[in-house]
């Protein structure tokens, strides 16, 4: 008797075919595991990429939001000197960059050259019966005299900071040197101040890590998570004050 209810089970099971819906809801549990694992993954190794670059980041972005509480030392010293040009003196402000890398003992090109042309600016001169000026009562009429073309250029790294600055047909060029202590470097690798392209496409990677791990924080909640409403409000009220601030400045 128990042999053959045995049987009878044994075939029932075997004839057992699963529905469509039963295959369908299995199939999107398996997609939707793997989807989670990738995902786990790949926001581990991405932030892993980025962890340094964050740390760095962090840091320098919470001092910079505070620094007119927290008032941390930047330890700059900025050091003025005249450098007499060669003769003949460079005749373009490319010559003048390649005199200046030399002359300096830098190791790479600027890291910024800017062209300011000639121009006619306004100059009020200390004496009021300066030739140019009008009367008493009347507005004064200011001299207009040309300012020479000016050349700006800017070597160095986030540690130290080299300025050279030149107007044309002078004798000489304008140095300023600025030393960084420790805060102000990391201010400046913040900013970017004095590094080269590589530097910059590299926090280019920071910046798309940051959204991508954004992005698959929520996404792991929301695959993960069954209270799915209290993330809403948590997510909703998070947007809401942010946007609310940003509008209030506006």
């Amino acid at each position: 008797m128990n042999t053959a209810t045995d049987l009878s089970a044994n075939a029932d099971a075997a004839t057992f075919v699963p529905s469509e819906a039963l295959v369908d809801r299995l199939e999107s549990r398996q997609r939707r595991a793997a989807l989670v694992q990738w995902i786990r993954k790949t926001h581990g190794w991405i932030g892993l990429w980025g962890a340094i670059l964050g740390l760095i980041f962090g840091t320098a972005g919470v001092w910079l939001n505070h620094r007119a509480v927290l008032k941390l030392p930047m330890a700059q010293q900025r050091l003025n000197a005249q450098l007499a040009l060669p003769d003949p003196a460079p005749a373009s402000a490319k010559e003048m960059a390649a005199w200046l890398q030399a002359a300096l003992g830098q190791n790479g090109p600027p890291n910024s050259m800017r062209i300011e042309p000639a121009k006619h600016v306004a100059w009020m001169e200390k004496d009021k019966h300066a030739p140019g000026l009008a009367s008493e009562g009347d507005a004064p009429r200011l001299p207009v005299l040309m300012q020479p073309e000016r050349w700006v250029f800017s070597f160095g790294g986030p540690d130290s900071i080299v300025q050279a600055e030149y107007w044309r047909d002078n004798r000489s060029v304008s140095i300023t040197t600025t030393s960084n202590g420790f805060v102000a470097t990391l201010a400046n690798l913040h900013k970017g101040v004095g590094m080269p392209v590589a530097w910059i496409l590299l926090v280019d990677t920071l910046a798309g890590s940051l959204i991508f791990l954004s992005i698959s924080g929520v996404a792991l909640w929301m695959l993960t998570h069954r209270r799915r409403r209290v993330g809403f409000i948590i997510f909703g009220t998070s947007v809401a004050l942010t946007l609310g601030l940003i509008f209030m400045q506006l």
